[in-house]
């Protein structure tokens, strides 16, 4: 018994940082990185990676501890490590707390700028959307967005060494990209949000106004994607995956407008995952 409570702790702490989540925010810093195309060494990519992986997963830990009320009324996330006592709220905000500011301080050893853009990102996500406007507003997701939107930025800068146009074009894709991620699950878990009293669009505006918001957030997040990728200069083979993933999504999105059932809507959202991951390999397989 004794010898698996650390293996028990330690699980339970990776379930907190939301791995698959904060992998793919992680991928997209370096996928921003590589666009710059910098003078590239395994210990500049090691360092960038846990610099992103501390600040991310920290911020995501630090959410988890502020909404273990709402996950506790929520029957999907009732068993998760906080609201079912695996991990106390303390442990939690410790972890949290300790990975985000390691992350930062790391992140502002190594460039200033790219540091700043890092500290944005956890003050976007912990304080302004998290601790401010979930509980009170269904357009927090525009928050949320933006915070989803700095590890890209934040990696284009430290390659760069400013904060250009294409760095802002690939933040504005992501940030696109969240409603088709965040708004197709929030339908499928409608009630659950209810009973948690959080604001969504499903049930602020109704599941048709969100379809068609996520809809013109898919073709936009595609949009921008592909202007971003021309101005990078990927080579013409790289250019058409782009556009495939691109029209592939789209044309997902806009059956599911069409036709909508809870089927078609649990696979847009993992589509929507695998097309952020395709374009992130695209960029730096490309640059």
């Amino acid at each position: 018994m004794c010898r698996t409570l650390p293996r028990v702790k330690l699980r339970a702490y990776w379930t907190l940082l939301k791995d698959l989540q904060t992998s793919l925010l992680v991928v997209t810093g370096l996928a921003g990185y590589i666009s710059g195309r910098p003078a590239v060494s395994w210990s500049s990519i090691l360092t960038l990676l846990g610099s992103l992986f501390l600040s991310v997963g920290g911020s995501t830990v630090l959410n988890m501890v502020i909404d273990r009320d709402i996950d506790a009324q929520m029957g999907r996330t009732s068993g998760r490590p906080l609201p079912s006592g695996t991990v106390s709220a303390g442990e939690g905000l410790a972890l949290g707390l300790t990975m985000s500011l390691l992350g930062a301080l790391w992140a502002g050893q190594i460039n200033l700028l790219y540091g700043a853009v890092i500290a944005a990102g956890i003050f976007f996500d912990v304080v302004v959307y998290t601790l401010w406007l979930k509980r009170r507003s269904p357009w927090s997701i525009l928050w949320g967005g933006i915070a989803g939107g700095m590890p890209i930025l934040a990696g284009r800068a430290l390659a760069t060494g400013q904060i250009d146009f294409t760095g802002l074009l690939l933040a504005l894709a992501v940030l696109l990209w969240i409603p088709t991620h965040i708004m197709t699950f929030s339908i499928k878990y409608a009630d659950d949000y209810r009973a948690a009293a959080v604001p969504v669009f499903p049930n602020c505006y109704g599941v048709w106004a969100t379809r068609l918001i996520i809809a013109l957030s898919t073709v936009g997040a595609t949009v921008v994607m592909l202007w971003a990728v021309y101005r990078i200069g990927l080579n013409p083979g790289l250019l058409w995956a782009a556009r495939g993933l691109g029209g592939l999504l789209s044309t997902f999105t806009l059956i599911t407008l069409l036709h909508p059932t809870p089927r078609l809507n649990f696979i847009l959202y993992k589509l929507a995952s695998l097309y952020m991951l395709g374009s992130m390999v695209v960029l730096i397989v490309g640059a």
